[in-house]
C-alpha cells in the first residue's frame, strides 16, 4: 500500500484547497522512501495525520484532537474557522494497493459543512475509472480492515507522545496493547471465550430448579418490561422529535409572515417617525437657507441679459474714457512740440507740414475708437468694480442654490421612502395579531423541547436500569444456579475454556518468540552499544520488555538513558510492523523527542530510511535539523520536502512544495 496524494480543504488551520504529492517515486524507475514535512509546533503537522486517519476510518478514526467528542461535534471543530460555515471542508486520500495481483488505486473523498444535518460526513471512493463504486462504499469499514486494521493502524500512524509513552511506562499503554493483540489474532479467542459463556449461561437456565427458575423468571419478566418501556419511550422521542422540528417550521413560517406582512416595520414605527420628523427638520433648514439666498442677489439671476449688458456697456464707456484722455494727453504734448519747433530755426513751411503729419496721425490713431453712439451708462470705476463683484456673487450664489436644490430634492425622496415604509406597516390591531401567532408558535417549540428533553432523560434512566438488570440477571444466573444440575455442561465449558487458554497462550508464546526476536534486532540495530543487550522477551499478559545482558543477567529499564529508552520504544513499535506481515506506509510525527546526537544519527540514518517503503515524517525544525535532513539528502533518502508555514496573525497554514527549513 502507498499513499500517493493528500488534499485537504478548508481543514484545520488549512484554509482553502491544498494538495500534497506524497507518492515517494522520483521518476518510472526510481523512488526515495521518505516525505518530509516540516512545520513548528501548532503549525499542523498532527492535523496532517489526524487527516489520513480521518479518511480511514472515518468516525472510528483516533484522531489526537477528538478526546470524548461525538463524531459531529469533532467533524465540526475540524472546519477552517476563516471560512462561510456553508462552505466544503473536504479531504481526500489517494492510495494504491495491489488487489488481484494488480495495483489498483483509490480516492476516498470525505466531505462535510459545519453544523452538517445528520452529523455526519459524506463518504465517497473513486475508482481507477474516476467512478464512485457505490457498493464498495457501503463496506468501506470492512474493506479497509483488510488493507490497513483498525487495531494495528497505530503500529504504522504514530507520533513522539506515543513513543515518549511507550519509553517512559513498564508495560505498553492500551493503544499499543490493543495493537498487540490484534496482531497476534487473540481476539478471536477472546470472542470464542465470551460466546461460550453465553452458552453455559443459556444452559444454566435451562438446568435450574423451580424456585431458581422463578426467581430467573421474574427477572426476565422484568427485564422485558423494562425494555419494551424503552422501546415505548424511545418512539415518543422520535414522535417528539419529529413535532419539535414541525413546531419550528411553524415558528419559522409565523416569523417570515410577521416580517412579510410589516410586523417588524410596526414594531419600528416609533423609529421610522422619528426619523421622517428628522428628515422633515432638515428640508425645513434647507429651505431657510434658500430663503436668505432669495433675499440677496439671487433674484438678479432673473436679468442676465440686462446685466452682461450694462457690465459690456460700462467696459465699452470706461475704454472711451482712457481713449479721449490718451488723445488729448497727445494733443497737449503736439501743441508743446510746435511751440518749440517756432522757437528754433525751422522754417514755416517745414512746422506746417509736421503739424499737418500729427494731426494726420491723432486721427489715424483714434479713428478705430471713435464712440457711434453716445454714453447713456456713464458710470464710474468704483460703480463699475461693484457690478463686477455683484456678478460673481451672483454666480456663487447660483450654485449654492443649485446644491440646496439637490440636497432638497434627495430629503424630499427619502421622507417618501419612510413614508412608503410606514404605510406598509400593518395596522395596530393587525401587528398585534401577528405578535400574538409568533409568540404562540415560539412558546409551543419551548414546550416541546421541554417534553422532549423530559423524555430523553427517562431513556437515558431505563438504559440504566436495563443494564442493571442484566448485571442482576448475570449474578443471579452465576451465583444461583450454578453449582445445581450443571456438572455437564460445566465441565464440558470448563475444559474448552482451559483448551482456549492453552491455545490463546501457545499462540501468543509462538507470535511473541518471533516478535522478541525482531525487536532486539530492530534494537541493537538502532543502538550504538552493541554489547548492551543480548536477549529481549515479553511478557505474555502485559506485553512488557524484559532486557537481558549477555550474561543472562536482566537490564533494568531505568538504567537505560532517555535515548535508549526512545530507541527500545521506536524498535518495539518497527518490531510490531515488521511481524504484522503488512506492507503499509509508515507516518511518524515529531520523530526524534530527546535523542542525543549519537541516536539522532543512528535513527536518521538506519531506522527512517528503512522502516519501510514509504516513509512520512512530520518534524520541527529542532528534530530533523540542518544536519540531519543534509544527511538524508545525501544518503538519497527524501523523495519529496514540505515546509507547513503557519501565520499566527491569521492562525492559517500554508503548505509550501520543495521547501525545508534549510
Amino acid at each position: 500500500m502507498i499513499f500517493l496524494e493528500l488534499v485537504l480543504q478548508n481543514f484545520g488551520p488549512y484554509s482553502g484547497k491544498q494538495v500534497i504529492n506524497l507518492n515517494p517515486k522520483i521518476d518510472e524507475e526510481n523512488s526515495r522512501p521518505i516525505i518530509l514535512l516540516g512545520g513548528m509546533n501548532g503549525g499542523g503537522k498532527t492535523t496532517l495525520m489526524d487527516a489520513i486517519r480521518l479518511a480511514l476510518y472515518g468516525a472510528r478514526a483516533q484522531c489526537s484532537t477528538r478526546g470524548n467528542l461525538s463524531y459531529s461535534d469533532f467533524l465540526n471543530q475540524c472546519v477552517n474557522n476563516k471560512i462561510d460555515p456553508v462552505a466544503d471542508t473536504r479531504i481526500e486520500l489517494l492510495f494504491e494497493h495491489i488487489e488481484n495481483d494488480k495495483p489498483i488505486k483509490y480516492r476516498v473523498v470525505r466531505s462535510w459543512t459545519k453544523n452538517p444535518k445528520d452529523g455526519k460526513d459524506t463518504l465517497g471512493i473513486l475508482g481507477d475509472s474516476d467512478t464512485w463504486p457505490d457498493a464498495l462504499v457501503n463496506i468501506w469499514d470492512e474493506y479497509i480492515e483488510n488493507l490497513l486494521p483498525l487495531g494495528i493502524s497505530n503500529l504504522f500512524l504514530f507520533d513522539g507522545e506515543q513513543v515518549k509513552e511507550l519509553a517512559e511506562q513498564e508495560t505498553p499503554p492500551p493503544v499499543v496493547v490493543d495493537a498487540i493483540r490484534g496482531l497476534l489474532g487473540l481476539e478471536l479467542a477472546d470472542r470464542l471465550a465470551v460466546d461460550l459463556d453465553i452458552l453455559v449461561n443459556r444452559k444454566l437456565k435451562e438446568v435450574g430448579n423451580s424456585k431458581d427458575l422463578a426467581n430467573l423468571e421474574e427477572i426476565e419478566t422484568r427485564l422485558t418490561q423494562q425494555q419494551e418501556d424503552y422501546q415505548t419511550t424511545e418512539e415518543k422521542v422520535e414522535i417528539l422529535k419529529n413535532q419539535v422540528e414541525e413546531l419550528e417550521q411553524k415558528q419559522q413560517e409565523a416569523f417570515d409572515k410577521f416580517i412579510s406582512e410589516g410586523g417588524k416595520i410596526a414594531a419600528e414605527r416609533n423609529q421610522l417617525e422619528l426619523q421622517q420628523n428628522t428628515k422633515t427638520a432638515e428640508i425645513e433648514q434647507v429651505r431657510q437657507s434658500m430663503c436668505e439666498l432669495a433675499a440677496d442677489v439671487l433674484p438678479l439671476a432673473l436679468i442676465p441679459n440686462l446685466l452682461n449688458q450694462a457690465q459690456t456697456q460700462g467696459e465699452k464707456e470706461f475704454r472711451h474714457q482712457q481713449v479721449q484722455i490718451s488723445k488729448d494727453l497727445l494733443l497737449e504734448r503736439d501743441q508743446r512740440l510746435l511751440a518749440w519747433l517756432n522757437q528754433v530755426e525751422i522754417s514755416p513751411i517745414e512746422v506746417e507740414k509736421i503739424q499737418s503729419f500729427l494731426i494726420q496721425d491723432v486721427d489715424n490713431l483714434y479713428t478705430k475708437t471713435i464712440q457711434t453712439e453716445a454714453p447713456w451708462l456713464l458710470a464710474d470705476d468704483e460703480t463699475l468694480s461693484q457690478l463686477d463683484n455683484l456678478i460673481y456673487h451672483l454666480q456663487n450664489s447660483k450654485l449654492s442654490a443649485k446644491e440646496k436644490l439637490a440636497i432638497l430634492k434627495n430629503k424630499e425622496e427619502e421622507i417618501h421612502t419612510l413614508e412608503r415604509q410606514v404605510q406598509t406597516a400593518a395596522a395596530p390591531e393587525d401587528y398585534t395579531k401577528l405578535r400574538h401567532t409568533l409568540e404562540a408558535a415560539q412558546n409551543q417549540v419551548v414546550e416541546a423541547k421541554a417534553n422532549y428533553e423530559t423524555i430523553r432523560r427517562r431513556l437515558a434512566e431505563l438504559e440504566t436500569i436495563i443494564a442493571k438488570s442484566k448485571r442482576e440477571l448475570s449474578d443471579y444466573t452465576v451465583e444461583n444456579i450454578k453449582h445445581k444440575n450443571s456438572e455437564h455442561i460445566i465441565n464440558s465449558a470448563a475444559k474448552v475454556q482451559n483448551t482456549l487458554k492453552i491455545f490463546r497462550e501457545k499462540l501468543t508464546l509462538r507470535k511473541l518468540n518471533k516478535l522478541e526476536e525482531e525487536v532486539k534486532n530492530c534494537f541493537l540495530y538502532l543502538l550504538h552499544k552493541s554489547d548492551l543487550v543480548h536477549r529481549i522477551t515479553i511478557d505474555t499478559k502485559t506485553f512488557s520488555l524484559l532486557l537481558y545482558d549477555l550474561n543472562g543477567k536482566p537490564v533494568p529499564k531505568h538504567r537505560l538513558s532517555a535515548g535508549e529508552k526512545q530507541l527500545l520504544a521506536i524498535a518495539f513499535l518497527w518490531g510490531l510492523a515488521k511481524v504484522s506481515g503488512h506492507r503499509l506506509p509508515v507516518a511518524i510525527d515529531t520523530p526524534l523527542g530527546r535523542l542525543d546526537s549519537s541516536h539522532r544519527s543512528n535513527l536518521v540514518e538506519r531506522y527512517f530510511p528503512s522502516a519501510s517503503h514509504q516513509v512520512i515524517l512530520l518534524s520541527t525544525d529542532t528534530e530533523i535539523g540542518k544536519k540531519e535532513v543534509e544527511t538524508l539528502r545525501e544518503n538519497e533518502a527524501i523523495a519529496r520536502e514540505y515546509l507547513l508555514k503557519y501565520d499566527s496573525s491569521t492562525r492559517q497554514t500554508t503548505v509550501v512544495e520543495n521547501q525545508y527549513f534549510w
